[in-house]
């Protein structure tokens, strides 16, 4: 590439990361919001988090476009190939993220008639913990941090272990239970969408290892073990 092609790149590039960066404090605040919703039981909050999804979509076809006119104009080729593709995939798992918030936001008024159960006070942390992945996995992204990306994997173990204790506990208390059976129907979809948000910070964490260093995080983890056996 000529100079002035290498910084034209390199301006796509930022604007991109900008726009993906954008589309993920969007989304962690539709995380927050809407978890703030279910708990306080505030339909209007829950209303802005459906209505700021539009935003999010806006800005994943603002990332679409630019991936397409990068890769006609630049012609990136392996290391930088792998990055553009990278964006344009986590820029689409962010915007599903921002869906199962939408999700769960509309779920808030169904929900507000259960009151003092034990998932009720879990879904907070456990969302927490999924936030925290998705803004850690973009992070990574960002600075092209492999090894930040690794330890974002690492958690996800502990979002399952969160939904498989909520799922337990709800089926318990609708056989106790049965004339809730349909609210907390809603409770455990809420969950299993917060788990999505987990798999998918995990997605992308995967997509930044691979963009940066060429290997999935398993084969890196294998090759990894093969050498301290090998000793090499």
């Amino acid at each position: 590439m000529s100079e002035h092609t290498v910084k034209a790149f390199d301006d796509d590039l930022n604007a991109l990361r900008a726009l993906i960066a954008e589309m993920g404090g969007l989304t962690e605040n539709a995380i927050d919001n809407a978890m703030k919703a279910l708990v306080t039981h505030d339909g209007a909050l829950a209303h802005s988090v459906v209505e700021g999804d539009k935003r999010v979509d806006e800005l994943d076809a603002q990332v679409e476009k630019l991936v397409v006119q990068t890769i006609a104009l630049r012609a990136p080729m392996a290391n930088d190939l792998r990055e553009i593709i990278a964006a344009f995939k986590i820029s689409g798992i962010v915007e599903r993220m921002a869906d199962y918030a939408k999700s769960i936001a509309k779920r808030v008024e169904t929900v507000s008639t259960i009151r003092n159960i034990e998932p009720l006070t879990l879904l907070p942390s456990m969302a927490q913990l999924a936030r925290e992945m998705a803004k850690a996995a973009l992070d990574a992204f960002v600075a092209r941090d492999a090894a930040r990306a690794l330890q974002v994997i690492e958690r996800d173990r502990a979002v399952d272990n969160f939904y498989n204790s909520i799922f337990r506990t709800m089926v318990t208390f609708m056989m106790e239970n049965p004339k809730t059976i349909s609210e907390c129907a809603h409770i455990m979809f809420i969950a299993k969408n917060l788990e999505r948000i987990g798999d998918q910070a995990t997605n992308i964490a995967e997509m930044v290892h691979y963009s940066v260093t060429g290997e999935k995080p398993a084969e890196r983890e294998k090759a990894t073990l093969i050498e301290a056996i090998s000793g090499d």
